[in-house]
């Protein structure tokens, strides 16, 4: 099917499109954070995480990756800038159901890494920053800023990992997320969606000061159970939104579901296979 490439208006370059955000972090939580899993299992397993281990979690998101941590034994801390985020990630981790007994070993922060010092309290040993980078232009510079502030938060040689998207041929996500690219090209956005590149991770860690330590792939494939789960999922990234202020959500909508068919099997589930790097790096 042919991609239609009418756009019924043009806003300006600094309108952010009209989203329930409570209902977006809601899908993240649901449907795509899970995408992830292997990801996180990867790292732990290789990092051996156990009751040893305080980890720091940058954009922890709705908690998943730290309720994976402390199910090992892990002391966790989590941060992100999203409220509707972190009230999904609280009721995850730190229920307040009758009987429920509190854990002072997971703490989770609204704000920035800064946020989450505790005066006399020991180093992290591992920051982890799991939101994949390479796939929207200017996203490592956000993840630079994080860093800066995590890194003299951790001990000596703290272990720090940073994840992203694979190469483009290996990410069957690739070719849906054009649509972003294609949909946001009037508003020439900073935030479009871009292919990733082979030495993202490290000329992150390289700027933040942080030597790199060995690295890996991960499978990661992305599985719906039908093409409005994986539209509802995709766009709880936030990839779409630039889409969405150039175009309008029923416009992307529209071309994201044309962009899923290749993609849809016979019963009617969408599953794309994709391979995500990780980087290990130390403080030093």
């Amino acid at each position: 099917m042919t991609p239609t490439l009418v756009r019924q208006h043009l806003p300006h370059a600094g309108a952010k499109p009209r989203v329930d955000l409570r209902a977006r972090a809601r899908d993240w939580s649901e449907i795509q954070e899970r995408m992830l899993v292997p990801l996180y299992e990867a790292v732990y397993e290789r990092l051996e995480v156990g009751p040893a281990t305080r980890l720091l979690g940058l954009g922890c998101g709705s908690g998943l990756s730290l309720l994976m941590a402390a199910a090992r034994g892990a002391s966790v801390t989590g941060v992100d800038v999203s409220p509707e985020r972190m009230t999904l990630a609280r009721e995850r981790l730190l229920p307040e159901a009758p009987g429920t007994r509190a854990r002072p070993d997971i703490r989770l922060v609204d704000g920035s890494p800064r946020d989450t010092a505790v005066p006399g309290a020991p180093g992290y040993t591992l920051v982890t920053a799991f939101e994949p980078i390479g796939c929207l232009a200017g996203d490592s510079e956000g993840l630079g800023g994080l860093l800066a502030e995590a890194a003299p938060l951790a001990r000596r040689g703290a272990a720090v990992v940073l994840a992203g998207w694979g190469p483009p041929e290996r990410c069957a996500t690739a070719s849906v997320m054009r649509v972003a690219t294609k949909l946001a090209e009037p508003l020439r956005h900073s935030g479009n969606w871009r292919p990733a590149c082979r030495d993202d991770l490290e000329d992150v860690a390289q700027r933040a000061g942080l030597k790199p330590d060995g690295s890996g792939r991960v499978a990661c494939p992305f599985g719906y159970a039908d093409v409005d789960s994986a539209v509802r999922g995709l766009k709880s990234t936030g990839l779409f939104d630039a889409a969405m202020t150039a175009t309008d959500q029923v416009q992307v909508d529209k071309e994201l579901t044309e962009a899923l068919h290749p993609h849809q099997r016979q019963d009617g589930t969408v599953w794309m296979p994709n391979v995500f790097r990780y980087l290990i790096a130390r403080t030093p």
